[in-house]
């Protein structure tokens, strides 16, 4: 088989992954996507500025664009931008101290989880994975949990950030042991595996929340696990941006070996690419990612599964073209997302994971459906 052949072929989804699997969401244009690049990336950028300006603005206290534009200058510049402030301290609190970071951390999660989905599911060549339905995410959460419910933070964040990237590093390697079948990763066995770990991490979640020796602790656990940013700060968004930064520039280094891995293990072999070792990297990066997002912002559900699936309609399966439209694609969901939760009952606010999993929910049914289409038609 080709190696046009192997891209083009259609994987069933309760088979292997065989060396002639084929990309995911590769189809009859060849891996190149509808919209070119630069455009893709320019309206994309363009789009994240204005929801950002809009998540700034709105909430349960308005404050007006330009009040806002001027509160944000003064923080950048100082009097030699806006001489005389003439805004509220409240308002200069509320956008600059509460506002600003939730956007930033809002915008981290969304590209890290993106970007994480997008490996992963170009990593096990098949579009139905994601951080959360092969329980990554789970994994995460309950490594977080854990030093949260029994007070280990000694090192504050760092702790957390640390116990939550070895809950999911964890829980991957135990799924990808459950998903292999005579040497091969089985598709079916994967996503059930996932679902099989999630469901068994999630209870013990619950149970270690429910067991937890104050109310008011298990209450803050609770919703920490639904997902959020209402705990953003400025010293919160270090990590993230140093582990997003760092993880997308060395994953466009490799993205011509990402590429290699959709024409299948025998082909990539053959081109000089150390199949299992990569694969093992590019796991832990995922699990990097994911336990880094999972530490500040809880569980938020799908957006690995399907934001990787509108930036491949966009541009393509081509990741040196598709990580930086993943990191934009993320970002600007995820903003309008925790906008969402943020003002649709106000003045309470749902849980940014009620809102992906809405969203996301009904994706993944369409998902599966198509995919059940398209082998019926076979």
């Amino acid at each position: 088989m080709t190696g046009r052949a192997r891209l083009l072929a259609v994987l069933r989804p309760d088979g292997p992954l065989p060396d002639a699997a084929p990309a995911p969401g590769a189809g009859r244009d060849g891996g190149h996507g509808r919209v070119p690049t630069a455009t893709a990336v320019a309206v994309l950028a363009v789009l994240l500025v204005l929801a950002a300006g809009l998540a700034l603005t709105t909430g349960s206290v308005h404050v007006p664009w330009s009040v806002t534009w001027r509160i944000l200058a003064h923080r950048v510049g100082g009097t030699t931008w806006v001489p005389a402030p003439d805004w509220s301290r409240a308002d200069d609190l509320i956008i600059a101290d509460t506002r600003l970071p939730r956007v930033l951390l809002a915008g981290l999660v969304g590209a890290a989880l993106t970007v994480a989905g997008m490996v992963l599911q170009a990593v096990v060549r098949n579009p139905l994975a994601g951080p959360g339905v092969i329980g990554v995410s789970a994994g995460a959460a309950t490594g977080a949990v854990v030093v949260m419910r029994f007070g280990l933070l000694g090192a504050g964040a760092l702790t957390l950030n640390v116990a939550a990237f070895a809950g999911a590093l964890l829980t991957l390697a135990v799924v990808l042991v459950i998903a292999r079948s005579g040497g091969r990763i089985t598709v079916l066995r994967l996503i059930l595996g996932g679902v099989a770990v999630g469901s068994v991490l999630s209870a013990l979640t619950s149970l270690l929340v429910l067991t937890a020796p104050s109310p008011t602790l298990a209450s803050q656990v609770l919703f920490w696990t639904l997902g959020g940013f209402g705990a953003a700060r400025w010293d919160v968004l270090v990590v993230p941006a140093v582990v997003l930064g760092a993880g997308v520039v060395a994953l466009v280094s490799r993205a011509r070996d990402l590429d290699l891995l959709l024409a299948g293990d025998e082909s990539a072999g053959a081109l000089g690419l150390d199949v299992h070792r990569f694969r093992q990297a590019m796991f832990v990066v995922v699990a990097v990612l994911v336990g880094v997002t999972v530490a500040v912002s809880g569980v938020i559900g799908f957006v690995g599964l399907m934001l990787p699936h509108v930036v491949r309609f966009l541009v393509g399966s081509g990741h040196r073209r598709g990580l930086p439209v993943a990191v934009l694609v993320g970002a600007l969901f995820t903003v309008l997302a925790d906008l969402v939760a943020r003002t649709v009952v106000i003045p309470e606010e749902l849980p940014v994971g009620i809102v992906t999993a809405l969203v996301g929910g009904p994706f993944f049914v369409w998902l599966l459906r198509r995919d059940g289409r398209r082998d019926g038609a076979r």
